[in-house]
């Protein structure tokens, strides 16, 4: 599915939650379902810089599309991160480094985050499109 296509989707499964609280809800609670890293790729490596949390991301391609794997100490780092890794992964290299798309804004929900947390995220997703363009 484009990225395009695949936010509207996000759009519209979260957007029938209009509180915003309730919406980081949900996504901390999806992030639970994920299998933390392992021990060896929490390295330095694939460590966010500019996150408060610890914060590890985790890309690869395989079959011609990308796919991302995170973690991080705070839940609801944990959380944001792995929508941003569900939302690249399954896309080329080419898709993602030329989509200029953020979810998180889009779907209203860096808002109330403080501005180091936003930093944060904004790293990962520039690392997430640094991985694709290296990889194209």
């Amino acid at each position: 599915m484009p990225l395009d296509q695949k936010l509207a989707q996000l759009a519209e499964d979260l957007g029938i939650i209009d509180d915003l609280q309730e919406r980081l809800s949900v996504v901390v609670d999806r992030a639970k379902r994920r299998p933390p890293l392992p021990a060896a790729e929490r390295t330095d490596e694939h460590r966010i810089r500019g996150c408060i949390s610890a914060a590890w991301l985790v890309g690869e391609v395989r079959d011609g599309v990308c796919a991302f794997r995170v973690d991080a100490d705070s839940p609801l780092v944990r959380g944001l991160l792995g929508l941003l890794a569900d939302f690249y992964t399954g896309a080329t290299p080419a898709e993602i480094a030329a989509c200029e798309l953020d979810p998180l804004d889009t779907l209203d929900l860096a808002r109330h985050l403080s501005p180091t947390r936003v930093n944060g995220l904004r790293s990962a997703r520039a690392r997430i499109r640094e991985f694709a363009r290296l990889a194209t």
